[in-house]
């Protein structure tokens, strides 16, 4: 059985404990012990001097359901080996009756073009990333979103008790086929229309069977504290496991409900509710742009929304409903992707100035682009301050993310550059926390968190998945205006003890 030796490197172990000078023994698929000058002479050794031995990192909140299958290498490139997707409510199954509707549902965020995809449940799909091209390892929620559709379309309502029942059935099927959590995205229709009592049976299936429940609530701006206690009502009725995603207070003259925020949150882990929450490394968020709208105009489906935009009367409804509802001004929106080449020009320009460019006003834009481009474009977000941000990444409750997804045009650099901008630029340029808690946060907490198992440690009997990475070199290129730039400083990845990223030059 092939051994491999990492060899004189700063073992960083996943733990949130002091680095120290260590020996990394790997036989197989496992780590065997971990110790000084180990003698291992038939083993293929890989000197680690002056570099940092780390578990291969954990992606908790990801949306690369469909290009995991496809064998993509952005992530690995950071230094990943394992991701979980199927969040904000969006995963690639179930398919039920209703697969057009799915596709329509998720393509925006799963960058899924033209061609049809969509699995019948989590057996199929995780069977096909077993047997795929699939770099790292994938664990899969089931989004509130897609059960929905699968079970009644499009509909925006309260769904009588036989769809809620068959929502209950199908999620009980994801869990017994191997889906680790259950994720809503409150803040997209269909799910939007969700009442508390569809989600308290939901949840109630989740803590029935010892599983997560990811959550992007129903409002991260004016109403984040609402948004918060519903969460954790859920979670205290019925004793789920509750992770609230990609926390932060989005809108300037929102900042200072971020403490408030933390302290509900706080509050209820005292109390004993098992909850905690994710965020990403960046100011800048990044989402469809049909998120603008009042969810109720996505009733029907993209058509129906067609419709909407193309009437006045309901145009002012809805720009009466945004004024109340977004909390960015427009200068802090700008466009990320769109699916025609000819409105590629606007492209990384503000919602400001595309109505200067345009010669209408900024909520026109939106309109008139969402008509154009048949709904399918998406948009970058300045939400938060840097002091929240901070706060925020720091908290004890704190998983770190990417949240990254792929666009036809300007990703948001987070899907290049998340976990070397973390381990570069906050924590060793900028100081913001120190480099063995920032790996805790995206090693062994993720997977205690999800329930992964033997995976995000570097300890005897732990899979072998293996990070090596330059501290001194280590960062990210990606950019707003430059976002598809490789990282710099991650040398050698190992998943299972077989080489992913080797030989790696530093700036690989």
């Amino acid at each position: 059985m092939q051994e491999l030796l990492f060899r004189n490197g700063t073992i960083i172990d996943g733990s949130g404990g002091e680095p120290y000078r260590a020996d990394v023994l790997v036989r197989g698929d496992r780590i065997i012990v971990i110790q000084d000058a180990i003698d291992a002479p038939n083993a293929t050794t890989i000197d680690c001097t002056g570099l940092t031995v780390a578990p291969g990192f954990i992606d908790s909140h990801t949306h690369s359901d469909l290009q995991v299958i496809e064998g993509r290498t952005e992530k690995l490139r950071q230094g990943v080996t394992t991701e979980v997707v199927g969040n904000c409510g969006f995963s690639a199954y179930p398919r039920g009756d209703h697969g057009d509707d799915l596709q329509a549902f998720a393509n925006g965020i799963f960058c899924g073009g033209e061609h049809p995809w969509g699995w019948e449940d989590a057996s199929s799909y995780l069977n096909q990333l077993g047997s795929g091209a699939a770099v790292a390892s994938v664990y899969s929620l089931v989004g509130h979103g897609s059960l929905r559709i699968a079970v009644a379309g499009n509909r925006m309502d309260a769904l009588p008790e036989p769809y809620v029942a068959s929502m209950e059935d199908m999620l009980r099927d994801a869990f017994a086929q191997g889906a680790i959590g259950f994720s809503t995205g409150l803040m997209y229709a269909p799910g939007s229309s969700a009442p508390e009592s569809e989600l308290l049976r939901l949840c109630g299936v989740v803590a029935e069977n010892d599983r997560i429940y990811c959550t992007h609530m129903r409002d991260y701006g004016f109403h984040l504290l609402e948004a918060i206690d519903e969460q954790i009502m859920l979670a205290e009725t019925t004793g789920c496991r509750l992770q609230i995603s990609h926390l932060q207070a989005v809108g300037r003259v929102n900042r200072d409900l971020n403490q408030r925020a933390l302290e509900k949150i706080e509050e209820a882990h005292v109390r004993g509710v098992d909850v905690a929450f994710d965020c990403y490394p960046y100011i800048a968020g990044s989402t469809v742009l049909t998120q603008l709208l009042p969810q109720w105009a996505l009733e029907g489906g993209i058509d129906a929304l067609m419709n909407r935009l193309a009437d006045r009367a309901q145009r002012a409804s809805l720009e009466s409903a945004m004024a109340a509802g977004v909390a960015n001004t427009w200068d802090e929106l700008s466009i990320s992707a769109v699916a025609s080449q000819a409105n590629g020009y606007a492209v990384g320009k503000t919602l400001e100035e595309l109505g200067r460019l345009r010669n209408q006003r900024p909520v026109d834009v939106v309109f008139d682009i969402l008509i154009e481009e048949h709904g399918q474009a998406n948009v970058l977000e300045f939400n938060q301050s840097e002091d929240n941000l901070r706060t925020n990444l720091n908290h004890p409750l704190a998983i770190i993310i990417s949240d990254g997804f792929y666009v036809k045009g300007r990703p948001h650099p987070r899907l290049y550059g998340t976990f070397p901008e973390l381990l570069g630029n906050l924590c060793r340029d900028r100081g913001w926390m120190p480099v063995e808690t920032a790996v805790h946060k995206i090693t062994g907490l993720p997977a205690d968190r999800f329930g992964i198992k033997d995976r995000g440690y570097l300890r005897a009997g732990c899979v072998a998945d293996v990070t090596v990475f330059d501290p001194d070199t280590i960062r990210s290129h990606a950019t707003y205006t430059n976002p598809t730039q490789p990282p710099e400083g991650i040398r050698y990845v190992f998943k299972a003890g077989r080489s992913l990223l080797e030989p790696a030059s530093p700036t690989a």
